[in-house]
Formats: C-alpha cells, sequence, structure tokens
C-alpha cells in the first residue's frame, strides 16, 4: 500500500474528535481572554483604577468610562477564556479597541514601536476580534452558540 491509500483524504485533527477550526477558534478565544485580563490587571493593580481614570481624564475622557473600560476588560477575558456567549463578548470589545486607536494611539503613528505606542496592535486585535465573532466558540466552550 502507498501512503496516499493507508490515509484519508481529510487531513485528522489534532485532538480525536475535534475539528482543527474549533481548535484554532478556542486558542484564538483563550489567548484574547489572557490578553484582556493582563489589560485589565494593570490597570487595576499597576496604575490602580484611580490612576487610570485621572488618565482617561488627561486624554479629555470622562473619568466614569475608566471603570467601564476595566470591568469589560476584566468580565470580557473571563467570558472569552470560559467560552461564554463568545460571538457576542468579541464584538461588544471591539469599541475598546478602536476607541484605544482614536485616543491615545491614533495621533502616535501605525507603528506601535513609536513613542506613545502607534495604533497598529489595536487594530490587529479589533480584527482578531471580529476573526472570533465570526468563528464562534470552538473547543471546550462552556456555552456553544447555535450558530
Amino acid at each position: 500500500m502507498t501512503y496516499a491509500s493507508t490515509h484519508s483524504a481529510t487531513r485528522p485533527s489534532l485532538v480525536e474528535g475535534v475539528a482543527n477550526a474549533d481548535l484554532a477558534a478556542a486558542i484564538l478565544r483563550v489567548s484574547m481572554g489572557l490578553l484582556f485580563l493582563a489589560h485589565a490587571g494593570l490597570k487595576l493593580f499597576v496604575f490602580t483604577p484611580a490612576g487610570t481614570a485621572g488618565y482617561f481624564a488627561s486624554l479629555g475622557l470622562p473619568e466614569p468610562l475608566a471603570y467601564l473600560v476595566i470591568a469589560a476588560e476584566l468580565f470580557g477575558g473571563i467570558a472569552l477564556i470560559l467560552g461564554v456567549y463568545s460571538r457576542w463578548v468579541s464584538l461588544a470589545l471591539i469599541p475598546i479597541l478602536l476607541g484605544s486607536i482614536y485616543v491615545p494611539h491614533g495621533a502616535a503613528g501605525f507603528f506601535f514601536s513609536n513613542e506613545g505606542g502607534g495604533w497598529e496592535f489595536p487594530a490587529f486585535w479589533a480584527v482578531t476580534l471580529v476573526v472570533q465573532a465570526l468563528l464562534g466558540d470552538g473547543a471546550f466552550a462552556l456555552k456553544r452558540s447555535r450558530v
């Protein structure tokens, strides 16, 4: 027998019984959830909520928006990791990243290595959230959507 005749025409899955696309969606979902938790942790434990609110005010944004962003990053990150309403959570987090492109990163130019951090990274992250919303929950989600 040749190699081609001993294997099925479809590619095998990395984990038996789970499609590669579902694994990819799960990896994307969990990695973004961890990144959102890291950003929330930075605002909570390093900058502090009051310091983050002060920074938002220095940018001309209302201080209460900082608390809303912290909560969205924290609970959104947890929801993504657990796989709960991943499509909706992904869509809900996009405005935060678009807002970070507009204020403060937009003026720094495209490349994130620019002084003040450009908008390259938040733009890519926003695109990955769109991809997650299109892919759905993926494997190992607590609440898989039916769509």
